[in-house]
C-alpha cells in the first residue's frame, strides 16, 4: 500500500501540472463531430492503422499494445496477490479463457520488445536519428520486466496450486511452471512484488520521460482534424486586437491541442523519414520541431521558439506537404505548428525571406503573386472564345477557376488552354471572371501573412457570390483546396472539382474520346490533390487513356513533393538539394518518357528540374495529353 501511494502521489502530482500547463494553452475548437472521432479512435487507436502501414514495426507496435490493453486487468490482480498469494479478482481471475489470453499476450508483447530491440539496434534506420533512444531502451527493459515478472508469478502460482483458473488454459505459464517448481515458494512472493514494483516504477517514471506519448497518443488522436488535411485554422481579426492570436511566438502562445501533439510525439521519425526538406539536407525535421517545441513548453521558457527552440530556417523549409501529418500514427499537426510560427514571425516582427517579402507585396499591390496586372489574365484565352463572366451575367453550369499561374506563366498556360479547348469540345457551359478573379490568397497564407489572405479570400467570396457561382472546375490543387476547403469559413460554400476529377467524368460519360498513344507516362502526384484531398484515382484513369502508365515509387498519398508548395515556389532554395530535383531524378528512373503532372507549380517546378538534371523527359499537365488524345481520335495528329 505504501508503494502504490508513493507512485499515485507522484504521478499525480505530474499529471496535475500537465494538465495545468495544457490548459492554460490557447483555445482550439476540437469538440465537433463526435461521432468521427470516436471512429478515428478505433481505427488509428485500436486498430492500429497507420502504425500497420507499415507490416513489421506495425505489427511489433501492435502486439505490445493491444498485450497491455489484454493485460491491464491483471494489474489488479497483481495488487490483491501481493497482499493474499490466495486471492484474485473476483470472476475474471477464475476465467481460463482470459489465463489463455494473457499468456498468449505477454509471449507476443515479449515477441514485440526483441522485435523493437532488433529494429533500434541492428536495422538502425536513419528516422531514429534525433530521438531519445536510450529512454526508449529503458521503456523496452520495462515491459519486458513487467511481462516475464508475470508469467514468473502464474507460473509460480500453478506450481504451489494457488491458481484460480484451469492450469491447462495457461499453456505457457503451465509449461514453465515445471522449471520453477523447486524455488516456487519464494518465487511466488518475489515475482508478485517485482511485477507490482515494475508497474509502479513505469507509470512513475512514464510521466516524467519524454514519452509521455504512451499515455497521452490516444487522447491527441481523438481531438485530431476532423477537415482536410490542408486546411488551417481562421484568425478571427474581429475580436478585440487583445485577444487575437498572431500564430505562436512563445511556449504559452499554442494552443491545448498544440500542447498537447508536443506530449504526444513517439518520436518514431516517420515524419522525419517521409519529408521533402529533410530528404535533401535543409535543417527541417518535423519529429525534432515538436521535439524542441515540447522541451521548450516543458521548461517553461517565456523566451520566443524561434530562434531559442528552432532556427528560422527550419520555419521557412517546409513545403506544407503535409507528409508528416499522413504519416503520424498519433495525429500530430505539424504543418499547422509551422504556419503559426510564420505567422507570428510575418504579422508581428516583420521577419521572412527577403524574397517572400516580394511576393507578398506583389500580391498586396496587385492581387496575384507574379505582380502582373489583373488585365492580363485573360490573355491565355485570346482566341479561344471562352465566355468571360460580366457582372449581372446569368451563371455558367460551370465556372472555369483559372488560377494565377496559368495566366501568367507562359508552360503552365497550356493546361487551362487544353482544358478550356476540352470542355468546349464536352459542350460544358462554363465562364471565366477574367479580371475578377484574384489570387485564392493560398500562398500567402501559407507563408503566413493571414491579413492578405483573408482580403483575398473576402473578395472573391463576394465576386463569386455575387455571380451566383455554384460549381468550379480548377486547374491548381492549391486552389482546389483552398475555394473547396477553406472559403466556407468565410461564407463561401462551393462545389469544387479538379479538372482532373471533372475531365475524367466526360471521357467515362463519353462526351471525350481520347485515342490512347504508345507514350510511356509517370504521373506526379501533387500533395494538394492527392495527400491532402484524396484525389488519386481520376488522374490515373486520365492517364491509362492518353497512354502507356508506369509508376514511381512514391506515389498517390506518399507522393514526394515537387518543392513548390508552402509558398516555397518564390523562395529560393539555398539550403540542401533542390526538392525539384530530387523528383526529376525518381521520374526519369522509371523510364518514361513524358512526366505528367496535374498542377501548374508541379509543371513550373518540374520543368525547371528537368531542364537543370537534363533528364530525358517531357512534362505536360494531363489536360494537354488528353487533349492529344481526342484530337488523335478526330484525326488531328496534334502534339503538345
Amino acid at each position: 500500500m505504501f508503494a502504490l501511494v508513493i507512485a499515485g502521489a507522484l504521478f499525480g502530482r505530474r499529471a496535475w501540472f500537465l494538465y495545468r500547463l495544457m490548459r492554460s494553452g490557447k483555445p482550439a475548437a476540437r469538440f465537433d463531430d463526435v461521432p468521427a472521432r470516436v471512429r478515428a479512435e478505433a481505427a488509428d487507436v485500436l486498430g492500429q492503422r497507420k502504425l500497420l502501414q507499415r507490416l513489421v514495426p506495425g505489427l511489433m507496435h501492435a502486439a505490445i499494445f493491444w498485450g497491455f490493453i489484454v493485460l491491464f486487468p491483471t494489474i489488479l490482480i497483481a495488487l490483491i496477490g501481493a497482499v493474499d498469494p490466495r486471492s484474485t479478482l473476483p470472476w475474471l481471475g477464475t476465467q481460463g479463457w482470459y489465463a489463455f489470453l494473457v499468456d498468449l499476450f505477454a509471449v507476443l508483447v515479449l515477441v514485440g520488445v526483441v522485435t523493437a530491440l532488433v529494429i533500434r539496434k541492428v536495422e538502425r534506420p536513419a528516422r531514429f536519428e534525433g530521438s531519445h533512444l536510450r529512454e526508449a531502451d529503458l521503456i523496452l527493459a520495462l515491459i519486458a520486466g513487467i511481462v516475464v515478472s508475470l508469467l514468473l508469478w502464474h507460473s509460480s502460482q500453478i506450481a504451489l496450486g494457488f491458481n484460480d483458473y484451469p492450469a491447462a488454459w495457461a499453456p505457457v505459464s503451465n509449461a514453465l511452471s515445471q522449471v520453477v517448481a523447486p524455488a516456487a515458494l519464494w518465487l511466488e512472493r518475489v515475482a508478485v512484488w517485482a511485477h507490482v514494483l515494475i508497474i509502479l516504477s513505469f507509470l512513475v517514471y512514464l510521466a516524467y520521460s519524454k514519452h509521455l506519448h504512451i499515455a497521452v497518443a490516444a487522447i491527441n488522436v481523438f481531438f485530431g482534424k476532423m477537415r482536410p488535411r490542408g486546411t488551417l485554422e481562421k484568425i478571427d481579426f474581429e475580436k478585440p486586437e487583445a485577444d487575437v492570436r498572431f500564430g505562436a511566438a512563445r511556449a504559452s502562445d499554442l494552443t491545448w491541442k498544440q500542447m498537447l501533439d508536443t506530449m504526444s510525439c513517439t518520436e518514431c521519425g516517420r515524419c522525419q523519414e517521409v519529408c521533402p526538406a529533410y530528404n535533401t539536407g535543409k535543417p527541417l525535421s518535423p519529429k525534432l520541431l515538436i521535439m524542441a517545441e515540447r522541451d521548450h513548453l516543458l521548461g517553461r521558457s517565456e523566451t520566443p521558439i524561434v530562434p531559442n527552440a528552432v532556427i528560422d530556417d527550419v520555419v521557412w523549409d517546409c513545403v506544407t506537404c503535409g507528409a508528416c501529418m499522413y504519416e503520424c500514427p498519433v495525429n500530430i499537426e505539424h504543418v499547422d505548428h509551422i504556419i503559426d510560427l510564420r505567422r507570428n514571425l510575418v504579422m508581428v516582427e516583420s521577419r521572412f525571406p527577403e524574397e517572400a517579402g516580394t511576393m507578398l507585396r506583389d500580391m498586396d499591390r496587385s492581387s496575384n503573386p507574379w505582380g502582373r496586372p489583373q488585365a492580363d489574365r485573360t490573355q491565355w484565352a485570346e482566341g479561344l472564345g471562352v465566355r468571360v463572366l460580366q457582372p449581372g451575367d446569368p451563371a455558367p453550369d460551370v465556372l472555369f477557376w483559372v488560377g494565377c499561374a496559368p495566366a501568367f506563366d507562359e508552360r503552365a498556360r497550356t493546361s487551362a488552354v487544353a482544358t478550356a479547348k476540352l470542355m468546349q469540345r464536352a459542350a460544358v457551359d462554363f465562364a471565366i471572371l477574367g479580371p475578377r478573379e484574384a489570387c485564392n490568397g493560398d500562398p500567402a497564407r501559407r507563408m503566413g501573412d493571414e491579413y492578405t489572405f483573408q482580403r483575398l479570400a473576402g473578395e472573391n467570396v463576394a465576386t463569386l457570390n455575387g455571380a451566383g457561382v455554384k460549381k468550379i472546375v480548377t486547374t491548381c490543387p492549391h486552389c482546389f483546396n483552398t475555394l473547396g476547403n477553406e472559403y466556407p469559413d468565410f461564407g463561401g460554400s462551393y462545389e469544387v472539382v479538379h479538372h482532373t476529377e471533372f475531365l475524367a467524368g466526360l471521357v467515362r460519360e463519353g462526351k471525350l474520346e481520347p485515342v490512347a498513344g504508345d507514350r510511356t507516362i509517370t504521373y506526379h502526384d501533387s500533395c494538394y490533390l492527392a495527400r491532402h484531398n484524396d484525389v488519386r484515382a481520376q488522374p490515373r484513369e486520365l492517364v491509362s487513356a492518353v497512354g502507356k502508365a508506369v509508376e514511381m515509387p512514391r506515389n498517390r498519398e506518399r507522393t514526394f513533393c515537387c518543392g513548390a508548395g508552402g509558398a516555397r515556389m518564390w523562395m529560393e532554395e539555398k539550403r540542401g538539394r533542390p526538392i525539384n530535383q530530387e523528383r526529376v531524378r525518381e521520374a526519369a528512373a522509371t523510364g518514361a518518357e513524358t512526366l505528367a503532372v496535374a498542377c501548374p507549380f508541379c509543371t513550373v517546378m518540374l520543368d525547371d528540374g528537368v531542364r537543370e538534371t537534363g533528364a530525358k523527359l517531357q512534362v505536360f499537365d494531363l489536360a494537354t495529353l488528353l487533349h492529344e488524345a481526342v484530337e488523335r481520335g478526330k484525326g488531328g495528329g496534334a502534339t503538345p
